[in-house]
């Protein structure tokens, strides 16, 4: 199966995992789950907007950071600039943030709620250089999508 495929069928996985349930945590947690263990990367989680600050959510993988301030790292910088952000090395990255001295690569999608503020970001890691391309930027949006109607609505969103 090649990359579109693989993540065609994962968009419909993550849409029948988290369609009509109302636990966001639990929706954030299974997806992290079902992204991670079809793909295999080194990590895939969730920062969640609080204030000014990313905190850290459900995620698959090593330890991580507990917070990230706007603007700071990847994730912060997709944040601030509500854009996805595919960074090939994450050592020429200005400002990256190395919560693990092994991520190697990575891709951040700002995830909005219903009004459009972004309310945090799906973020994910691999090991290797260069892991993520416009392929998986278009897919993963397309995956934030998903779970902006179900989990980022103002009924459902995770505290």
């Amino acid at each position: 199966m090649d990359k579109n495929e693989t993540y065609s069928t994962l968009v419909k996985q993550v849409e029948s995992l988290i369609e009509g349930e109302n636990n966001a945590t639990g929706q954030l947690a299974n997806t992290a789950a079902l992204l991670q263990e079809t793909m295999g990367w080194w990590w895939t989680g969730f920062y969640l907007v609080n204030g000014d600050t990313l905190q850290l959510g459900p995620f698959q993988g090593p330890v991580a950071c507990y917070s990230i301030k706007r603007g700071r790292g990847v994730c912060g910088t997709a944040w601030e600039q509500g854009r996805t952000i595919v960074v090939p090395d994450v050592e020429k990255f200005p400002g990256h943030i190395a919560c693990s001295s092994l991520s190697r690569s990575e891709i951040v999608v700002p995830l909005h709620d219903g009004d459009g503020n972004i309310t945090g970001v799906l973020d994910i890691d691999s090991k290797d250089v260069a892991a993520f391309d416009d392929v998986d930027a278009h897919w993963l949006e397309i995956i934030a999508q998903v779970l902006e109607r179900h989990v980022f609505t103002p009924s459902s969103r995770p505290s």
